[in-house]
């Protein structure tokens, strides 16, 4: 803790009182976590006068509560010293004495029947089905969703369900999801969880052949992209003068010279890259991968973000977050919302506006540069050709010979 003070009695009499003993661990790891010295010194400065409060009351600290925490944030703002991060300073302090066994661990919160049928619903779908885990997270607040309409009034009992429950309850949630893929995501959930319900006995009937089918045509509609001059365009407003641009630069480069999907970009490890054959990893489910070549805009711009941008931090994630704590993307929407403040700088406004759309992109380029479906399949990693078959429908060259006259013959 001395790093952070000139004078070395500060760090002594930081060490004093009912949570002097603590503060050298809650200093190492703000300072791992890469947060500024400034941060670091008003979180401990904050920690000692919290000792003080507790002296003053006579409390120590394997008394401690989370209502004492509250009772002291509260204290804290009648003179108007709270700031913003103040709580979640202490809720750092709070998990690091209940790590150490100096504060009980939080009794769990009595759950309502509803929420211990999700739970065990939750692991049905783990264990009995093998479902991936993006496809358990998707499912299962579908499930809390119809339980909480069907027993609005807390009192759970599937044997009361009929038909006309699970209709009303798809009809109600595609017009809340307005989107035929989400919707047909939800019909898939419901009937998961009505088998699961069946098959273990809390309703006497087979409920899944009630559940609505979704119209959602295949090959509908059109992939959404941008032109090579809006990409370009894209790519030029984005602000590499600052660390966090030229970061968001490489992220971008990866989406669009490479049709990364937004997930492939927040799973890159630094194990992926292998400079040496100017190839990176893709990991995919079910322990396959794939290897791509990174062009040479590519590498650059991720050889300059790791060797001068990159902050400091045991994570091996390649992109992490600018700001302390200094850990990688929690999910691939960080990587949508970097794309959709691209758009807005470069005055750009598609219908759609997440990562997908550069992949699209790369795909409809490469169908207009003369490149086959079976070479964009190659690129973009379908394990299926039918995925690929829905940018035939964008090669008008292609498709002209095979439009009908008009009618009277007129042009």
């Amino acid at each position: 803790m001395e790093q952070f003070y000139r004078d070395p009695r500060t760090p002594l009499r930081m060490r004093e009182g009912p949570l002097g003993a603590y503060v050298d661990d809650l200093a190492r790891q703000l300072s791992e976590e890469g947060y500024a010295r400034a941060s670091v010194r008003y979180a401990l400065q904050l920690v000692a006068d919290l000792g003080r409060w507790m002296a003053r009351r006579k409390i120590v600290a394997g008394q401690l509560t989370p209502e004492h925490f509250e009772c002291y944030l509260q204290y804290r703002s009648r003179p108007r010293y709270c700031r913003s991060g103040d709580a979640a300073i202490v809720r750092r302090l709070l998990k690091l004495l209940r790590e150490k066994g100096i504060v009980a661990t939080a009794a769990p919160i009595e759950r309502t029947p509803a929420q211990r049928l999700e739970d065990e619903f939750r692991q049905y779908l783990e264990r009995e089905r093998r479902l991936a885990p993006a496809t358990v997270f998707l499912y299962v607040p579908f499930a809390r969703r119809f339980l909480a309409e069907c027993f609005a009034d807390g009192e759970l009992g599937l044997d009361r369900l009929r038909a006309s429950d699970v209709v009303r309850f798809v009809q109600r949630e595609a017009a809340r999801l307005r989107h035929p893929k989400r919707a047909k995501l939800m019909t898939s959930a419901l009937r998961s969880f009505l088998q699961y319900a069946r098959y273990h006995g809390l309703i006497s009937i087979d409920l899944r052949s009630s559940v609505p089918t979704v119209a959602n045509w295949s090959m509908a509609s059109l992939p959404r992209a941008l032109s090579s001059n809006e990409v370009e365009r894209l790519l030029a407003h984005c602000d590499r003068h600052t660390a966090e641009g030229r970061r968001d630069w490489a992220i971008l480069l990866l989406l669009a010279r490479l049709g990364l999907r937004a997930g492939e970009v927040v799973g890159l490890m630094l194990d992926d890259l292998d400079w040496e054959r100017g190839e990176l990893c893709i990991r995919a489910s079910g322990g396959n991968s794939d290897r791509l070549p990174i062009p040479q805009d590519v590498g650059a711009a991720l050889a300059d973000y790791l060797r001068c941008l990159r902050p400091a931090c045991s994570c091996r994630q390649v992109f992490v977050r600018m700001r302390a704590p200094h850990r990688g993307f929690a999910s691939s929407v960080a990587i949508c919302c970097i794309v959709r403040r691209a758009l807005e700088r470069a005055g750009l406004d598609p219908p759609h506006k997440g990562a997908h759309l550069l992949r699209h992109s790369v795909a409809t380029h490469m169908l207009r540069q003369g490149a086959s479906l079976a070479e964009i399949g190659e690129l973009l990693r379908h394990r299926n050709q039918q995925t690929t078959m829905i940018y035939a429908k964008v090669d008008l060259d292609l498709l002209r010979p095979l439009a009908l006259p008009w009618p009277g013959g007129a042009q």
